[in-house]
């Protein structure tokens, strides 16, 4: 079975990658895009029977 954990960073904490692409993104015209958050996927297999 494959386990997908998502992990952000907590609200309130300062997130200086999502603030570089929110930047370039409204450089680049996409003025619609609100604040963006960067985060990480980690995807784990694990025996069925693991509980």
């Amino acid at each position: 079975m494959k386990v997908r954990v998502t992990v952000m960073l907590k609200e309130g904490v300062l997130d200086p990658q999502g603030k570089a692409v929110e930047h370039a993104l409204h450089v680049l015209d996409f003025r619609n895009v609100g604040e963006v958050r960067i985060g990480r996927v980690i995807e784990l297999e694990v025996d069925e029977t693991d509980p």
